[in-house]
């Protein structure tokens, strides 16, 4: 499972002109989920991405999570962070999950943020969106379930 975390001063998705999703102050997440991702992926990464300390304390050191400043979070299904640009020009999305199993792994991934705290809003599941996004910073990370120290065992 691979995430594009951005803190954000506000963030948006809109589905065929109508909001679907909208957040002040926080993150959005961008995530996308890959063939043999599992439940202990959905929910290492939502513990990551809710006590990652990426906001500024008192002092202006990002010592604060978006769980202790009371922000909000925007999650956003993004399959295309699983595809592969490594051969030729047109992404392949062989690694991608499919469309069912990824949905399920989606809602585990947000339910498991929601129990942490955050208020939690979504995009639209397998729906061509318009993401609107004004990163705060910026500040942005990647976060991989497979490559982290102390990721869940693949398998």
């Amino acid at each position: 499972m691979k995430i594009v975390l951005q803190r954000v001063k506000e963030a948006r998705v809109d589905v065929e002109g109508r909001t679907v999703g909208r957040i002040g102050r926080g993150v959005c997440l961008l995530v996308g989920i890959e063939r043999g991702d599992t439940e202990a992926d959905a929910d290492y990464l939502a513990r990551k991405c809710a006590e990652l300390r990426i906001f500024p304390d008192a002092a202006g050191k990002m010592n604060l999570s978006v769980v202790e400043t009371e922000g909000e979070v925007l999650a956003v299904s993004q399959f295309t962070l699983a595809g592969s640009v490594r051969k030729g020009r047109r992404p392949s999305f062989d690694n991608a999950e499919e469309p069912g199993r990824a949905a399920e792994l989606f809602d585990r991934f947000v339910g498991a943020v929601e129990a942490l705290g955050p208020v939690v809003q979504t995009g639209g599941f397998q729906a061509m969106m318009e993401v609107h996004i004004l990163n705060d910073g910026p500040v942005t990370f990647i976060l991989d379930s497979k490559r982290a120290a102390g990721a869940p065992e693949e398998g």
